[in-house]
């Protein structure tokens, strides 16, 4: 579908975007520009605040990074990757098989977003295998347009670091929460984001079945040389009584279980889910699912590759929240936001500035170091529900998500394809999704 391709589009994101960190490095220098020109604060003030920031986020940089750690070694798991190669061979025909994709990319980005863009590649890069065995012919780059249009849901899902940081006791946000915090009931599992979720999905999934070839439409299929990829079960040499320990289930089993205990207790006693929580809850499944010590080392090492440029990135972003807040420059942006929004105009304002700050900022958690505390403060100048405003973030960053290449990087790695190829299906996504997203956050303040 030739007037779906948006090259222009892709042309001037490919040309003029640069990486995520080059985007941090140059916030930093335009955020300490700003409050230089805009408060009473001189360079060394502002030098002092940005050092001393730096470090401000270490515990939040851990548990994001473990976030996408942990769903990456989830999706790899022997027992995954055989339960992606039967959902594969579900699709009937080419249109039910672009809705079906999406459809499981998107359930598994409620669970955990690192999970659900893996996820997202890998069933679309199995689907077009399957189907091309059968004889049913797919438009390849769709499918994995429609794997990667999944994770528009995820901050709205269990894994959202932003509802989760509200609801995490000490977090960076607790100043401008007053000290206290947003337990996820009113965030992630409040009934109008469900709703807003059960809606975008709907939205997405009709669109992309609207833009599903076909007649003559050309069809691009995957390359005749891929073939289903499969995880070699690579047998450790054992020899020594080292070697048998690292290759028992009896180790893995046994701290997974402790695990799954800690947990029953924690939500028996009435605990809340936390960043941290999330995590623990991950790794539990993990730790059960794997074979041995030898598998899970093999698993992080595969995973940790896509952990390193984001890790890079927090402290620059912990650095900028420091400038912010020790210059007051948080409270003029505030103060700026205040005087154009209203009480019900604010959510969907905050979700249209939140999208452009995402082109700039693609880590939902650092966006929310950034964004989250003048949002917050401006909500609360407005008598908004902090619940608004922590949302309103988290839909502006999995909302553009869709335009801006840098989650798309790993999916297209597994698909062998280029943003190009996709950003025309990804660009519907992303206006079906925004529309419905408005309209939660607009009936929300009401």
């Amino acid at each position: 579908m030739s007037w779906l391709s948006a090259k222009g589009s892709n042309r001037l994101l490919e040309r003029w975007i640069p990486s995520s960190l080059t985007f941090a490095i140059v916030l930093t220098a335009v955020v300490a520009l700003l409050a230089v020109v805009l408060t009473d604060a001189g360079p060394v003030e502002v030098l002092k605040g940005w050092g001393d920031g730096l470090s401000g986020l270490l515990a939040f940089m851990t548990q994001m990074c473990l976030i996408l750690l942990l769903g990456h070694m989830l999706a790899n798991t022997r027992p995954m990757r055989r339960l992606l190669v039967r959902l594969a061979r579900v699709p009937a025909k080419a249109t039910t098989a672009y809705v079906f994709v999406f459809a499981v990319a998107a359930a598994t980005s409620l669970i955990n977003w690192g999970l659900g863009l893996v996820v997202g590649a890998l069933l679309a890069r199995e689907t077009a295998v399957q189907a091309r065995d059968r004889g049913i012919k797919v438009h390849f780059p769709l499918l994995v347009a429609a794997g990667y249009s999944g994770f528009v849901v995820w901050h709205m899902g269990y894994s959202g670091s932003g509802p989760l940081t509200a609801a995490t006791p000490g977090s960076f946000l607790a100043d401008a929460l007053g000290g206290r915090t947003i337990p996820v009931s009113e965030t992630t599992f409040a009934p109008w984001n469900m709703l807003a979720a059960l809606g975008v999905i709907a939205v997405c999934a009709l669109l992309l079945w609207w833009a599903a070839p076909k007649g003559n439409d050309p069809l691009v299929e995957l390359p005749a040389g891929v073939a289903s990829e499969t995880v070699a079960d690579r047998k450790p040499e054992v020899v020594t009584p080292a070697d048998r320990l690292d290759a028992s289930r009896g180790l893995t089993l046994l701290v997974g279980l402790a695990l799954v205990a800690y947990l029953a207790i924690h939500f028996g006693q009435g605990g809340s889910v936390t960043l941290d929580i999330v995590n623990w809850t991950f790794l539990a499944l993990i730790l059960l699912l794997v074979h041995s010590p030898f598998e899970i080392i093999r698993l992080t090492q595969e995973a940790a590759r896509h952990v390193g440029e984001i890790l890079l990135q927090f402290p620059l972003y912990a650095g900028i929240l420091g400038i912010m807040a020790s210059t007051g420059l948080i409270a003029i942006f505030s103060n700026a936001f205040v005087a154009i929004a209203g009480p019900h105009s604010f959510g969907v304002l905050a979700l249209l500035s939140a999208g452009l700050v995402n082109f700039f900022v693609p880590s939902g958690g650092g966006q929310f170091a950034v964004q989250g505390p003048i949002m917050l403060e401006a909500a609360a100048k407005l008598g908004v529900d902090p619940a608004i405003a922590i949302m309103a973030v988290a839909y502006g960053d999995q909302w553009t998500n869709m335009l801006q290449p840098f989650w798309a990087l790993p999916v297209l790695a597994i698909a062998g394809l280029k943003m190009r190829d996709i950003l025309g299906y990804t660009a519907l996504t992303c206006l079906g999704s925004g529309v419905v997203m408005a309209v939660a956050l607009w009936m929300a303040s009401w």
